[in-house]
């Protein structure tokens, strides 16, 4: 067989090349949007595709996808219009950070290249004035108002518009495939009001069309990556106060590198004594912390846009490296939360302590079904404080023998003799015969003892 001489001949050339893994690190900081492989998407392919609208290059030309596409057009026409702004502005705002927005898109393809990069600077001004004039349309509508620009019965950006469109618009606005970089948006802004520092009202308006919890208690230093980056970051949001944050001292070297033993179902846990407690908040999923036995943990309500969103950020953790390292990250929440609910009794007690809500007929298994398709065939990094730290006080405190044997009698004892009246009844009847057959007992003892000493005597 001949020797395959140009393979060998580039390998060797590659050799002799300077190997410089720093240059290589920061290649990979430069991404943050990723195409999702095989090995996650076919666990559940419509949880990563877009249903009503393409952001960025990823999924433009989707047919199905094409109906938005004059909309979008719309609303470039209204934005300049309304900003008295001419097009070359933007343009020439959005292909001075050209190179830099490429870069976020993992392997994009070549055709993006084309009439020197004109597709994707095109793509990004339309997409980017798309999405922000229906964040700006929402939050207009949360004031009863009207976007200058727009009719009242316009199709997509008017109060009934939002009403029918927005969900759709929020679901696709957190697809791993489906995002725009917030530095796109910034630049965009910037060319239309002439404001250059626009990061914050950029993340308030993102994280109020999405729906995020206490949105002005999130502040951020630095501009996010996208959506989908940012909505993640508040969600990760430590509601605890400084004092009580059981992660305020955690460090990634602080942890434990064997794997956790098995978390017991919520119902061992309640049968060994733990009481489970609602945060009063839904919108930090780090706020779990256990202490002096209650199991303290934030509200999960479950609907139709659950598992979608679990999913894209779990698969965002999974791709963008650093995301998903730290103390307390969504997919390490999701996989505790699994590891607690093992059947529908286990959600029907989580249910009843306001920690898990649903409005769905058959919640409780929908929940069970929901969770174990959620953390199937993924990685969880399960050396995080999540796991590690709240874990190990709740086994800790579940080893404690005397008490757990004292708390699981009684547990067992009111489980199968005081949840019904007639067995209690039966239970009572029983401990009245058994004290009854004492009592005659030790009174025929008495007796015979009494008997003994008469005779005792009167022989003497």
């Amino acid at each position: 067989m001949a020797e395959p001489t140009s393979w060998v001949d580039d390998v060797e050339k590659l050799l002799l090349e300077a190997h410089d893994p720093s240059s290589e690190a920061e290649q990979w900081r430069k991404h943050s949007i990723y195409r999702v492989p095989a090995r996650i998407r076919n666990l559940n392919p419509g949880a990563y595709k877009p249903q009503m609208v393409s952001l960025g290059p990823f999924h433009h030309g989707d047919p199905d996808l094409a109906p938005m596409e004059k909309h979008k057009r719309r609303a470039l026409l209204c934005l300049l219009r309304r900003a008295a702004r001419p097009l070359g502005d933007l343009v020439a705002a959005v292909a001075d950070v050209e190179e830099e927005l490429r870069a976020a898109y993992v392997d994009l393809g070549d055709e993006w290249r084309c009439g020197g990069g004109r597709p994707f600077v095109e793509t990004m001004v339309v997409d980017g004035c798309f999405l922000l004039e229906v964040m700006r349309t929402a939050a207009a509508a949360g004031r009863r108002r009207a976007i200058v620009g727009y009719a009242a019965n316009d199709p997509v950006f008017s109060r009934h518009g939002l009403l029918y469109m927005a969900p759709y618009v929020q679901r696709d606005m957190l697809m791993v495939e489906n995002q725009l970089p917030l530095l796109l948006l910034e630049r965009i802004v910037a060319a239309e009001t002439g404001k250059t520092e626009a990061g914050a009202l950029i993340h308030w308006m993102v994280l109020s069309f999405l729906g995020a919890g206490n949105i002005d208690k999130h502040p951020e230093a630095n501009l996010g990556l996208h959506p989908l980056d940012i909505y993640r970051r508040s969600l990760l949001h430590s509601g605890c106060s400084s004092s009580s944050n059981p992660f305020r001292d955690i460090h990634l070297d602080d942890t434990p590198s064997e794997k956790p033993a098995d978390v017991r179902s919520a119902r061992k846990l309640y049968e060994a004594g733990i009481r489970f407690k609602h945060s009063g908040r839904e919108d930090s999923l780090r706020d779990v912390h256990f202490h002096n036995g209650v199991l303290t943990m934030p509200q999960l309500f479950v609907d139709d846009s659950t598992e979608y969103k679990f999913l894209n950020l779990m698969a965002f953790e999974a791709l963008h490296a650093g995301a998903g390292s730290g103390s307390g990250d969504v997919t390490a929440y999701v996989f505790f939360l699994r590891s607690i609910v093992g059947s529908a009794d286990d959600v029907r007690l989580l249910r009843g302590k306001g920690i898990v809500r649903s409005d769905w007929v058959d919640g409780d298994e929908t929940v069970v079904r929901l969770l174990n398709g959620m953390t199937k065939d993924v990685v969880c990094d399960e050396t995080s404080a999540l796991y590690c730290f709240v874990h190990g006080e709740v086994e800790a405190y579940c080893r404690s023998s005397a008490r757990v044997f004292l708390h699981v009698s009684w547990c067992y004892l009111k489980r199968t003799y005081f949840g019904n009246p007639w067995t209690f009844l039966s239970l009572a009847a029983g401990v009245l015969l058994l004290v009854t057959d004492i009592i005659q007992t030790v009174y025929a003892v008495l007796s015979y003892e009494v008997q003994g000493k008469r005779e005792h005597h009167k022989w003497d």
